[in-house]
């Protein structure tokens, strides 16, 4: 992979981390026009070292949230920072146990099926016109919402549903404040990025090549810099109201792809 193409990736995978139009079926959608089965990821290391960019971008924005929450941690106080913690943890649990055991049955799900692909950016689409229309509110995401908030994480597995659309929106559709909303979704996934980093390091099918050391520095930088401005831009998007305009361009992406595949 040459450097022009990782810094494109990059940029991809920095900017459909965190703007609710799903990166996944963009994916599918791309190689059915192209033809082409070799675009997912040119080598397990470098979609690793894609998502630790856009991991370390989240922890950039988030910086002051998380030193606040960590020192809180520390005084072993059931506080407010200690409870978003454990609300955290119970959002990550749907998906983990449907990643751990389904995965199989997920990756069936990628291959070419633009159909199934334009079905789930049209539901995408819903969710953000629904969301959109809600009215501001000051309501914190609650234990109950975490765990709902954490089933529409795993349901985002799916290609052509949008992780960050469906989380933030189905918060947001649970009358919370729309910026808690947007905070609590970045948030919750860096736990199972990490985690997935890990898993992917401890199966032993990493393979580092020097030769693509500029390659992968590239594509890390891309990613890195495009998941700030994601991130960033995101939450003045959610906090503005302004959803419709990717549930607008889901919708049209959702019917093409529905027209190709007829």
């Amino acid at each position: 992979m040459d450097i022009l193409d990782s810094i494109l990736l990059g940029i991809v995978q920095g900017l459909t981390e965190f703007l609710p139009v799903s990166s996944s079926g963009h994916l599918e959608i791309g190689k059915a026009l192209l033809g082409d089965d070799s675009i997912p990821e040119d080598s397990l290391i470098f979609t690793v070292v894609l998502h630790f960019a856009t991991a370390l971008s989240t922890l950039i924005v988030f910086r002051k949230d998380i030193v606040q929450i960590l020192s809180q941690l520390l005084k072993l106080e059931w506080n407010e920072d200690t409870q978003f913690i454990f609300k955290i943890i119970i959002s990550i649990i749907p998906a983990g146990i449907i990643g751990l055991i389904f995965e199989k049955e997920l990756e069936s799900l990628f291959g070419n099926n633009i159909s199934f692909v334009g079905a789930m950016l049209i539901v995408t689409a819903l969710l953000l016109f629904l969301a959109d229309r809600t009215k501001p509110t000051t309501k914190k995401v609650g234990f109950c919402d975490a765990f709902i908030i954490g089933v529409s994480q795993a349901v985002a597995m799916l290609p052509g549903v949008s992780r960050s659309g469906a989380t933030i929106s189905t918060s947001v559709l649970l009358r919370n404040d729309k910026s808690k909303a947007a905070r609590f979704s970045f948030l919750m996934v860096i736990p199972l990025i990490f985690g997935k980093i890990g898993k992917d390091i401890i199966s032993g099918d990493l393979s580092y090549d020097a030769a693509n050391f500029g390659s992968l520095s590239a594509g890390f930088l891309a990613a890195f810099l495009a998941g700030l401005f994601a991130c960033t831009l995101m939450i003045k998007l959610v906090k503005n109201s302004k959803l419709k305009y990717f549930a607008y361009y889901c919708l049209v992406v959702g019917v093409l792809a529905l027209i190709i595949t007829l």
